[in-house]
């Protein structure tokens, strides 16, 4: 049967040399124990065989540089593959410790505060070594760190550059090996082999081989530690511009920025549905495109705020929009500056104060409608119905001869007329700080002494009185003859129930009680310009008033006659 040939195996080329070698002292010992007298043979094959010993010994040092190039182009290769810079350092130390045939491997950096960190510490089984194995020589790697030159020693333990160290005895350190890492001329740390049991393990070649690679280590290690900073920079700006996105999402006020040209770089969502746009529609545009009843009137501000670098605050505009019609606004114009202090664009704070003026606008009615002391005194979030027993000063306040006035009248004319008149009694009350409950019709109903605690309540309201009288003389002044009119004032003290009546989808904060409807029988019987207060109020107020004592008089509805007294002024 036929049988394919084995295929035969060449032996490496130093295999080679060696086997010749050896063949050649056969031959030799050969030819000298035969006695064959051949001259010069054997001398001829002695040096060839020490020929081929000597090319051996050529083939595996090349042999050996060849496999240490390609490690090194291998280490080159790893270290430029990756910017995860603890991963690489592993791997590199690993290929260091196994060529130069080190028991432990170390590689320290410069940190931030120029001392010398382990960042990979690495042992013959590639593993991590322990912190408590971290002894080395600080002699030899404080003096390669400063002068930035490779040192080598076979023997540290017997090295007289070392005798007496510390750490070289305790350690028993023998082979060690350390080369700087220089990037750019600087030392930014070093790599440090040794072995603790054998002498003699390093030489030259391992140290030229250990100062190849940490040329290429360094420029790797310095990238990677670039990439890592870079890394955590833009990590640190991406957390800080989410930051200002959530925070400039959220600020109630709109903001605007826009470039030297006028462009809108940047806008937010509250300034978008300020102006009835959305982002994309802005951002981009000029200011006069997207604000067309905005842009020329703040035109000339925002040329102001670039050339004078000064900033134009609350500056209200109440332009029509399309999509919101008439609104308030208010601007605030700042200066983009650069670095430099260049000014690079204008920011625009803008607010809407449509609502807050509405709200100002029924607010002042209110208080033209209720005293402001009430006002202060309500919490939306806590009205009742129901009150509180106070003891107040009622007035009311009403026009004589009015009804037979208003028949000559027109109602437009009627009612500024009226207006005036009641205007000039209201006026008098809230100077003395009283509340105002209601206008009745041509007559004013007021109370002292409520909400607000008032304990010259009842002079208050005597002063109120004089200040109508004399509100009426000035208007006179003003009016016509046929539209002088005057009025009748009555003034009572007693007990009231003050607080909200009605329901909740409608509700008066009035005072109720007999001493209210006394104050106002009172004012009935009061003549034209005449000022009546009762005796109950009369005696609060008797040292401060000029009076003259009057019948009592029978008023609608009590059964007692009610005793008063005309006011004629302040002692």
């Amino acid at each position: 049967m036929y049988k394919e040939p084995e295929t035969a195996v060449t032996p490496p080329l130093e295999q080679q040399f060696i086997q010749l070698s050896k063949l050649a002292d056969e031959i030799g010992r050969t030819l000298k124990s035969s006695g064959a007298n051949l001259p010069g043979a054997t001398e001829g094959i002695a040096q060839l065989a020490g020929s081929l010993t000597r090319l051996s010994r050529q083939v595996a040092q090349g042999d050996e540089e060849r496999k240490n190039l390609l490690a090194l182009a291998d280490i080159g290769q790893v270290i430029n593959s990756s910017l995860e810079t603890d991963e690489v350092l592993k791997i590199v130390m690993d290929t260091i410790v196994r060529l130069t045939g080190a028991e432990r491997g170390f590689l320290m950096l410069r940190g931030t505060d120029g001392e010398l960190e382990i960042r990979v510490a690495r042992n013959w089984e590639q593993e991590s070594v322990e912190k408590s194995e971290f002894a080395v020589s600080s002699t030899i790697i404080n003096k390669v760190a400063s002068e930035g030159v490779a040192m080598l020693t076979t023997n540290a333990q017997e090295d007289p550059r070392f005798g007496g160290q510390e750490s070289i005895v305790a350690y028993n350190l023998r082979s060690i090996m350390c080369v700087p890492l220089k990037v750019r001329d600087e030392i930014t740390g070093v790599i440090y082999t040794d072995n603790r049991v054998r002498t003699g393990l390093f030489t030259e070649k391992e140290r030229d081989l250990l100062t190849a690679f940490a040329n290429q280590a360094a420029v790797a290690i310095e990238n990677a530690r670039l990439f890592e900073s870079v890394r955590r920079t833009l990590a640190e700006v991406t957390d800080l511009k989410n930051l200002m996105d959530n925070v400039f999402a959220s600020i109630a006020s709109g903001v605007i920025t826009s470039d030297i040209d006028d462009k809108i770089t940047l806008a937010n969502q509250a300034a978008a549905g300020i102006l009835g746009k959305t982002i994309d529609d802005m951002v981009g545009h000029s200011i006069d495109e997207i604000l067309p009843p905005i842009g020329p009137a703040i035109a000339s501000h925002i040329t102001q705020v670039r050339q004078q670098r000064e900033a134009v605050i609350g500056l209200e505009l109440n332009p029509t929009l399309p999509k919101r019609g008439l609104v308030d606004l208010r601007f605030n114009l700042s200066p983009l500056k650069d670095a430099t202090e260049i000014t690079q664009g204008v920011a625009i704070v803008l607010d809407d104060l449509t609502d807050q003026k509405r709200l100002e606008a029924q607010r002042k009615l209110f208080e033209k409608m209720v005293s402001p002391a009430v006002i202060d005194q309500l919490n939306p979030d806590a009205l009742q119905l129901g009150g509180t027993r106070r003891e107040i000063t009622a007035l009311f306040a009403d026009i004589r001869g009015f009804t037979t006035y208003s028949e000559k009248l027109k109602p437009e004319e009627l009612v500024s007329i009226l207006n005036q008149y009641l205007a000039a009694s209201a006026d008098s009350v809230l100077m003395q700080e009283g509340t105002i409950d209601k206008f009745m019709g041509d007559a004013v109903m007021a109370w002292f002494n409520a909400p607000i605690p008032q304990a010259d309540h009842t002079l208050r309201a005597v002063k109120a009185a004089l200040g109508i009288r004399d509100g009426i003389k000035a208007l006179h002044q003003r009016l016509p003859k046929d539209a002088h009119l005057s009025f009748g004032v009555g003034i009572h003290f007693g007990d009231a129930v003050l607080g909200l009546v009605g329901t909740e989808r409608r509700l008066d904060y009035t005072a109720i009680g007999d001493s209210v409807n006394t104050a106002k029988r009172i004012q009935e019987n009061s003549g034209p310009g005449q000022i009546l207060i009762s005796d109950a109020a009369y005696k609060h107020v008797k040292k401060e008033i000029e009076v003259n004592e009057l019948d009592p008089i029978q008023a609608k509805g009590k059964s007692q006659p009610i005793k008063v007294y005309e006011i004629l002024g302040l002692k």
